[in-house]
């Protein structure tokens, strides 16, 4: 009679190892960043480690956050939209042109909802537009969303003539700057933002296919999945993410203007890149770019501390982009030189 033998168990990892492979490496860089980040700041600045810093972050990070989500999609489907910036302002037109037209200061909640309903609905079509131009022309996605911005700047500029529109209901001032249990409410919004992107990313069908379509659209095709619905989809909701960010600018700052935050294009593109998405598509995760965008405004805001001016701050993440890229490419050349061996 033969002895049964007892199968072998998997040697156990070190803690190090399993915390690598539960955050994976990208989030354990980012991580050590952003130690790094309050450290410097926290000796240079007493001040950076307060509950003004904490707040002036947390009010502060959310609509760029909205709209790096926003971006995020389309540059992990292989393409990008451009358009993020002014999807939101106009966006923030609508629901203000809604307002006005139901009693401005006066208006009721009612005329907020159906605002905000439609401000969405804008931003999702100017995603709709996009998105089948790109997938059934085989226009580049910087050219359709390009001319995009131009034209809602252009039209933006000619419904409001340049001006800032104000005039809003007191109670739209606590979704911007208002607190749940001591925690601002934009933050929270962001945060809820941040789960359902993660959920779609990783539990459903349309992420799996977005990174498909980012990793090789011919193929994905060939596999029987609807690459052009998939592509339109991922603009419609872009833009539908772009409406949000545009309620939450309108509440933070009692007034909309067609120009506003011109500038976050760039820091959402950097924001991407640095929470490591691959910028030819197909490999980018949730967590790792909200990771970058804390460590992104942890960075303003410690610069503003130390006295220095918003746009060397701006300066300074427009090197940091170029500063991945060439840290990228130094990865890349020791894999394949350690692949050669």
């Amino acid at each position: 009679m033969s002895e049964s033998v007892a199968p072998a168990t998997p040697p156990r990892q070190s803690l190090p190892r399993q915390l690598v492979a539960k955050l994976g490496t990208e989030n354990i860089g980012l991580l050590l960043a952003l130690v790094a980040v309050i450290v410097f700041f926290g000796v240079l600045s007493p001040r950076f480690l307060s509950m003004a810093t904490f707040d002036s972050v947390a009010f502060q990070l959310p609509e760029l956050g909205l709209l790096t989500l926003a971006m995020l999609m389309p540059i992990i489907s292989g393409g990008i939209n451009l358009a993020v910036t002014f999807t939101a302002n106009l966006c923030g037109l609508t629901l203000a042109w809604v307002l006005h037209a139901n009693g401005g200061p006066d208006a009721s909640i009612y005329a907020f909802v159906l605002g905000s309903v439609l401000a969405v609905a804008v931003g999702a079509g100017s995603g709709f537009v996009m998105g089948p131009v790109i997938a059934y022309t085989g226009a580049h996605p910087i050219l359709v969303s390009l001319s995009m911005m131009i034209f809602l700047r252009g039209l933006g500029e000619f419904l409001t003539r340049g001006a800032d529109i104000s005039g809003f209901p007191e109670f739209i001032q606590p979704l911007g700057h208002g607190y749940v249990f001591g925690v601002p409410i934009p933050l929270l919004i962001l945060i809820a933002a941040v789960i359902v992107w993660h959920l779609l990313m990783t539990r459903t069908r349309l992420g799996f296919s977005n990174y498909m379509v980012g990793s090789n659209i011919e193929a994905t095709r060939y596999s029987g999945i609807p690459t052009r619905r998939v592509i339109t989809l991922i603009y419609v909701l872009s833009g539908a993410m772009c409406g949000i960010a545009g309620i939450i600018m309108l509440s933070r700052f009692n007034s909309v203007r067609v120009g506003h935050g011109e500038s976050y294009v760039l820091i959402t593109v950097l924001a991407c890149f640095l929470g490591g998405v691959n910028p030819f598509g197909g490999f980018g995760k949730v967590v790792s770019v909200f990771l970058a965008l804390i460590i992104l405004q942890l960075l303003s805001s410690g610069l503003n501390l130390l006295g220095a001016s918003q746009h060397l701050a701006t300066a300074i993440w427009g090197i940091m982009l170029v500063g991945v890229m060439i840290l990228r490419w130094v990865a890349g050349q020791l894999t394949f030189l350690r692949i050669r061996r």
